[in-house]
Parts: C-alpha cells; structure tokens; sequence
C-alpha cells in the first residue's frame, strides 16, 4: 500500500500542479484580455478624439487664416484712406491758396523771376560756385541736354591723353 500512495500522492501533486498551471494561465489570459480590451477602448478613444481635433484644426485653418489676411488688409486699407484724406486736406489748401491774386503773384516772382512794370529784376550768380558745385557732385553737364553729355562721354573715350 506504501506505494500505491507514493504513486497516489506523486499523482495528486503533479495533477496539482497541473490544475495550479492551467488556472495561472487561465489567469493570464484573462487579465491579458482584459488588458487588451482596456487598451483597444484607450485607443480607440484616443484616436477618435485625435480625429476629431485634427478635423477641427483642418476645418478651422483656413477660414482663420482668411480672417486674418482680410484684418490687415482692412487696417492697411484704413491707413491709405487716412493718408488719402490728409493729402485731400493739403491739396484744399493749396487751392485755396491759388486762389488769393498775392500768393499766385509771389509764386509768379519766386519761380518764373516774374517783375511788375517799372521794376528791374536782378539774378546775380557766383561763375566759381557753380562750377565748384558742379565738380563736387560729379554733373558736369546737367544743365545741357542728356544726348549732349552722352556724345562728350564718347569724345572723351575716343581721346587718348584723358
């Protein structure tokens, strides 16, 4: 009998041991599974939710980007309207002004050397400070035509000792 309840013992622990195996993995299966199931919802959700943002940024971008071009073309707009009715304001004063018979009269002296009858106008010039302005700014010829500095260019070139 003493064997038969080695052989009963040894067969009762390794069918424990057996039975112990299969619930441990039933065990890890499960908790796998759960966990498996747990982390799909996650990601499901996750990704969803990701969708979701990623259409609204994709929805929204363009429409905000259009919203904010059409601002500062309306605040640039807004600034040439201003500057446009500063200038109107100037030129209404200019016109204004041309219209007074003594300020046409003195633009007239100012610009076009214009006298009244019996007076003698006087344009004296200093001969030395032309020409030396002339050859600090490097215009030799800029009271002449264009053409006329152009072909003295050309003689000068053709001149070997210049």
């Amino acid at each position: 009998m003493a064997g038969n309840r080695d052989r009963f013992s040894t067969f009762s622990t390794a069918t424990r041991l057996k039975q112990l195996g299969e619930r441990t993995a039933a065990h890890v299966y499960r908790s796998q599974t759960r966990r498996q199931v747990r982390r799909s919802r996650l990601t499901g959700r996750a990704a969803l939710l990701v969708l979701v943002l990623c259409t609204l940024v994709v929805a929204l971008a363009y429409p905000m980007r259009q919203y904010v071009s059409q601002r500062s073309e309306i605040a640039g707009q807004r600034r040439a309207a201003e500057a446009a009715s500063r200038r109107l304001e100037r030129l209404r004063d200019e016109k204004a002004r041309w219209q007074d018979n003594a300020y046409a009269e003195q633009q007239a002296r100012k610009h076009l050397h214009f006298v009244r009858p019996g007076e003698i106008s006087y344009i004296m010039t200093d001969p030395g400070a032309g020409a030396a302005e002339r050859h600090r700014t490097g215009a030799a010829g800029s009271d002449r035509p264009w053409y006329s500095n152009v072909w003295d260019g050309v003689d000068k070139a053709d001149r070997p000792g210049d």
